[in-house]
């Protein structure tokens, strides 16, 4: 199973203090460089048969890169072409002595230097471009787009932001990106996770012991976060020791909380109760014969139902509807000194007054909001990280800000990036199982920030696992699969 550290997400002033530790450490910079750039060769080399090869560099440290790139495969036996984006007599110190060590002619950066290109390497700029790409630039990028053939990225496709991974002007398709010692939040951070296509992180030098001195807050979500806590039943363990959730069922989506029940359940939730509206009870006492039925008329009742200590977590907002109703609800479940996970509904009825939500959070609490719900409560400026972290120092709520680059937030500024999971989660009722697993774990007693994460990567390999044709329902069946998968990872 991978470290915690090797799943760490680097900003690009992180990888830049990353270097430099290195470098104080007696790492000569010159030898990073040129360790970057065979691994930037063995990696084209390992994938593709010799082809002629167009190599774009750009003025600083990733054109550097993309010299020693040149140099080791032409001695390789391809056929290079190197447009650079200025004048050689400007590069300085590391790109310099690579410009030097290149034997071959240096091109003005022209869509010329693309004829015969059976392969493209951007190594124009990297993950610490500032401003949006335009002129030669942009037309020698839009036409490699157009010759359709493969383009490899040097540290992340030129035009994505490395700390955000929003495109800056303009941005192509690579097949292949290669960056340096860890992973950058654009290669997991849409759209740049989309344009990056496979990624390999090299070892260029850089010692493991600099990440302690960096600190990073942000990483990729792994097991290796959060599997030493996960809720295993134990041998002389029984029901009530795992935990009862409670569940606000809606008064006509009745789907939506049996889904949530479904997958709390599924996920080891010892039992699961679903708080029902009188005129809905006996629909859900007609389904699922595991779930238990309690009729509610009011938030009142709700009140009494969590008054039972042996009820240890609770849920509100799926299928719930908007309004005075399910605010009422969400303010009895976060008074009640549980763990509480508010979703969709439960969410936005809060839209017109969010701190009246954000005041009544005083324990272990999961927000599970899209980008639309979001918006309706937080500020939606700065990347999907800065949003999310925010979101979670204002609400004091762990934050999971759902998407293809799911984002969980704890509110101290821990951040975790979710890269499991297919296109196909994009059905109805996928949140619901999501907002199930999470509660189901916090039931078990798991951290919410933990749980939120492991709920999250679960959701996504579940997906995974049962592929094209993908419907919510698939996802609860898929569960066992992923704790089997789960126990080999942890043995």
């Amino acid at each position: 199973m991978e470290k915690m550290h090797d799943t760490a997400l680097l900003k690009v002033d992180e990888m830049y203090r990353a270097d430099a530790h290195a470098v104080a450490m007696g790492v000569p910079s010159l030898e990073l460089m040129e360790n970057a750039g065979r691994a930037i060769a063995t990696t084209i080399e390992d994938r593709w048969a010799p082809t002629p090869v167009a190599i774009l560099c750009g003025p600083g440290n990733n054109g550097g890169d993309g010299f020693v790139v040149a140099r080791l495969l032409a001695a390789r036996g391809w056929a290079v072409r190197v447009a650079l984006l200025g004048d050689v007599a400007a590069l300085k110190g590391d790109a310099k002595i690579n410009a030097d060590q290149w034997t071959g002619a240096i091109e003005p950066m022209s869509v010329a230097v693309l004829d015969d290109a059976g392969l493209i390497v951007d190594a124009l700029f990297g993950a610490g471009l500032s401003r949006p790409i335009e002129g030669a630039c942009a037309d020698v990028l839009a036409s490699a787009a157009d010759k359709g053939v493969p383009c490899v990225g040097v540290d992340t496709p030129s035009g994505v932001h490395g700390d955000t991974g929003e495109i800056m002007g303009t941005a192509i398709a690579m097949a292949l990106t290669v960056t340096f010692f860890r992973a950058k939040p654009a290669h997991v951070l849409m759209p740049g996770r989309d344009l990056a296509g496979e990624i390999v992180i090299a070892d260029i030098g850089i010692p493991e012991s600099v990440l302690d001195e960096i600190s990073p807050r942000a990483a990729i979500n792994a097991p290796a976060h959060w599997l030493t806590g996960f809720p295993w039943p134990e041998s002389d363990g029984h029901k009530y020791r795992r935990g009862h959730a409670v569940i606000a069922g809606g008064p006509v989506m009745t789907g939506a909380a049996r889904l949530v029940a479904l997958a709390a359940r599924r996920i080891g939730a010892g039992l699961v109760s679903i708080a029902a509206p009188e005129n809905a009870a006996a629909v859900y006492q007609a389904a699922e014969p595991g779930n238990l039925i309690q009729a509610i008329t009011g938030s009142e009742d709700f009140r009494t139902l969590l008054d039972d200590r042996r009820k240890n977590a609770v849920l509100v907002g799926p299928g719930a509807g908007q309004g005075e109703k399910t605010r009422n609800l969400v303010l009895a479940a976060l008074s009640a000194g549980k763990g509480a996970v508010i979703d969709a509904d439960g969410l936005t009825s809060f839209s017109e007054n969010p701190s009246a939500l954000f005041d009544c959070v005083n324990g272990p609490c999961v927000f599970t909001p899209h980008d639309g719900e979001f918006a309706q409560l937080f500020d939606t400026t700065g990347s999907k990280l800065e949003r999310a972290r925010r979101a979670a120092a204002q609400s004091g709520a762990v934050i999971v800000l759902k998407g293809a680059d799911t984002v969980i937030a704890a509110p101290g500024g821990r951040a975790i990036v979710n890269t499991s999971g297919t296109p196909y989660l994009a059905t109805a009722g996928s949140g619901d199982v999501l907002a199930g697993l999470i509660i189901g774990l916090m039931t078990q007693e798991m951290a919410a920030f933990d749980a939120a994460a492991c709920a999250a990567w679960i959701h996504g390999r579940a997906a995974e696992w049962f592929g094209p044709g993908l419907i919510a329902e698939d996802l609860v069946g898929q569960i066992p699969d992923v704790l089997e998968e789960l126990q080999v990872y942890e043995n």
